[in-house]
């Protein structure tokens, strides 16, 4: 055992220290982002203010990302990741600069995430190509789980580290942190990690842009599966990105929530990702993985929506964010693993940056419905019912209980919407 240890540790060496390094940066951005949504809402006091956070990130890299995936192709891949990371570094600096100047602002947060999201529509395909070259198909599984798991424990620490940073300092020392995080993984990228070259990529930069977006269109067109599996996670996406922009409303709002309920909430998320990510790691392949897939889906919107949409207490919301992300890494591993070994490697940036596209562009979408509909639809609704109304009864009252009463929508939704891609003979072909 202590053998193979050793072999997987020599195999794996460039990826550990890859995944290391770039999860540690990423614990730091996401605890700036938290610091930014709680600072963001705190000033309005708007879902949709800090739901358009999310739109701006998304927005550009949806558009942008079909085009992108053809250049990160034909990029140097360490190198477009270094430049990417760099730049995301300089909109942190900025910000902390902004805040120190007491000159920070909500559209200030808008155009600097919007910059962002255009770096990481090449930062993304480059990123998932040079996981692949780094990692030998044996450890496709295991990779995807310890990819995963280190998700999940970002998710888990981001809250609690934030917070306490936030309690006994200032936001100002949560960007600094980040920025730390930023310094370790440039250093580990650019001195520590060698990515082998693609052998097919002197013949992909003869070919055009429109080439080669057309290039992962087209495999995309012949390979339904893989297609009807993407149009699938996009409209589960949607549902979650309304979930992700109601949920700081009704959290930082209900009677018995605040900064507190909503770290709780989000810590155990990270735990019960961190459980399913170790179940991933440890546990031998299924024999259907769409069969995995189909079904994580359909649980985790079965639960999660319905329980935060009745709860009226913190460690009820706990339990329905347990419920709802425990099987979520079992669904990533397997999905990640059917993409990585039918789609051809010399493609898969133009390929991914296709699917970013569809998979991804009900994001910005769904944040700026659950936006609008928090703040324009539920929340007005909720607030002219009678205290004795069935309503009320249901979802409480309140500031909040509007967004209680939309988690019971998009659970409805969410559920009914795994039924026909469940039924899909094409996505179940992928099986051969």
């Amino acid at each position: 055992m202590i053998i193979d240890l050793k072999t997987n540790i020599s195999e794996l060496r460039s990826f550990l220290i890859l995944w290391i390094t770039q999860s540690f940066s990423s614990l730091g951005s996401a605890m700036t982002n938290f610091a930014v949504v709680i600072w963001s809402y705190q000033q309005q006091g708007s879902a949709l203010t800090t739901a358009l956070l999310m739109v701006c990130s998304y927005g550009p890299y949806v558009l942008l990302s079909i085009f992108a995936g053809a250049l990160s192709d034909r990029w140097n891949k360490k190198v477009t990741m270094l430049v990417s990371d760099s730049f995301a570094a300089l909109c942190t600096v900025s910000v902390l600069l902004l805040l120190i100047t007491d000159n920070l602002q909500v559209w200030h947060l808008y155009a600097i995430n919007t910059l962002n999201g255009m770096m990481n529509t090449v930062q993304q395909p480059a990123s998932d190509v040079a996981i692949t070259l780094l990692t030998p198909e044996k450890y496709y599984q295991k990779v995807s789980g310890m990819r995963s798991f280190s998700q999940s424990l970002v998710t888990v620490l981001t809250p609690v580290l934030a917070t306490a940073i936030l309690s006994f300092t200032s936001i100002h020392f949560v960007i600094l942190f980040d920025l730390i995080t930023f310094a370790v993984a440039f250093v580990g990228l650019l001195f520590f990690v060698k990515i082998p070259k693609l052998k097919a990529q002197a013949g992909a930069r003869r070919e055009t842009v429109l080439q080669s977006v057309k290039t992962g269109l087209q495999y995309l067109g012949e390979n339904r599966g893989i297609l009807d599996l993407i149009l699938f996670l996009a409209v589960i996406n949607f549902t979650a990105s309304i979930f992700s922009a109601a949920l700081p409303a009704m959290l930082l709002s209900r009677t018995g929530g605040g900064e507190i309920a909503l770290g709780m909430v989000n810590t155990l998320t990270g735990v019960a990702t961190i459980l399913g990510s170790l179940m991933v790691t440890i546990l031998p392949p299924p024999k259907s993985r769409v069969r995995v897939i189909c079904n994580c889906l359909l649980f985790s919107m079965s639960t999660e929506n319905f329980i935060l949409a009745f709860g009226r207490n913190t460690p009820i919301w706990c339990l329905g964010a347990v419920l709802g992300w425990i099987f979520i890494p079992v669904m990533n591993a397997n999905m990640d693993v059917l993409f990585r070994s039918k789609i051809p490697l010399e493609i898969q940036g133009r390929v991914y940056s296709a699917r970013n596209t569809l998979q991804f562009f009900t994001i910005p979408l769904g944040y700026l419905s659950g936006g609008i509909l928090v703040d324009r639809v539920f929340e007005p609704f909720m607030a002219v019912q009678w205290p004795d109304s069935l309503w009320v009864l249901l979802f409480g009252s309140g500031k909040g209980s509007g967004a209680a009463m939309l988690f019971f929508v998009i659970g409805m939704f969410g559920a009914l919407s795994c039924l026909p891609f469940r039924a899909d003979r094409h996505i179940w072909n992928l099986e051969k």
